[in-house]
């Protein structure tokens, strides 16, 4: 009784271990002072939930959509989206994992993998028109960044609506053909890990196809980061890495100064 008692227990530290590591930034949103609420946005024939954040300004605002790593709509990227608000834009972030919770990192590459990407761009689109039709604040210019998975669907979203203006891809596999290179209608500006090489072995051949189609791609690799580093670089994580916390402070100081560019 007592080992079954003990094994339990450690399973449930176990998951608790895990889900600290992906999903931080409580602190933050409970200290806000800034408004967030969760929204319910039509997407087809279901109903999505998506998480905002409205910035303390007087005048109408650009907004920026949000993609979540592989992790869904955690407390961090809930807490990202608050770090923008204070920058000045309105942040949406869908939950294109359908309130889905992952205990270990498996589980999370499986359910990500098995998102059809159809669905993923619906709801973007989605979320996108709720953003320029439904939010009265919102002042009709809208960017889209994402991280991790979040951060190639951001690339790839680039080429799917015309209406952005400005796509920040965070450590994702850039696009790799053409045709897509041809369709994209905004700058995008990469944000990339120096110790990151599955990702960055993209980055080449971005830059040719969009050199090529005419397009503007600004894709930065920051020193001694590895992949995750604007998550694992955050001052609350207590798993933090110096490189990552270095490599998170400047590219900050990069979106910051595109962020006011909208």
């Amino acid at each position: 009784m007592r080992r079954a008692i003990f094994l339990l227990a450690l399973i449930v530290a176990a998951a608790a271990a895990a889900e600290e590591y992906k999903d931080f930034g409580r602190d933050r949103l409970n200290s806000s002072p800034r408004h967030g609420e969760w929204v319910d946005i039509k997407s087809g024939e279901r109903t999505l939930k998506a998480f905002i954040v409205y910035p303390e300004r007087k005048d109408k605002a650009p907004a920026v959509l949000v993609i979540s790593e592989i992790f869904g709509l955690t407390d961090w990227v809930r807490s990202l989206c608050d770090e923008l608000a204070e920058n000045g834009v309105i942040a949406i972030a869908p939950d294109l994992h359908g309130g889905q919770k992952f205990e270990d990192l498996d589980g999370a590459r499986k359910a990500t993998s098995a998102l059809p990407k159809e669905q993923v761009k619906a709801d973007l689109d989605a979320t996108a028109d709720y953003v320029l039709t439904k939010i009265p604040s919102a002042n009709g210019t809208l960017a889209v960044c994402g991280f991790c998975w979040g951060g190639g669907v951001t690339f790839q979203y680039a080429a799917a609506n015309p209406k952005l203006k400005a796509a920040y891809s965070f450590y994702g596999t850039a696009i790799d053909n053409a045709g897509d290179a041809a369709k994209i209608a905004c700058p995008v500006y990469g944000f990339y890990a120096e110790n990151d090489e599955r990702v960055n072995a993209t980055i080449a051949k971005a830059e040719e196809l969009m050199k090529a189609a005419g397009k503007k791609y600004e894709p930065v690799i920051y020193k001694g980061a590895g992949h995750g580093f604007m998550r694992s670089g955050e001052p609350n994580n207590p798993a933090k890495r110096e490189g990552d916390v270095k490599a998170r402070d400047e590219a900050w100081a990069r979106w910051k100064v595109l962020l006011k560019q909208l």
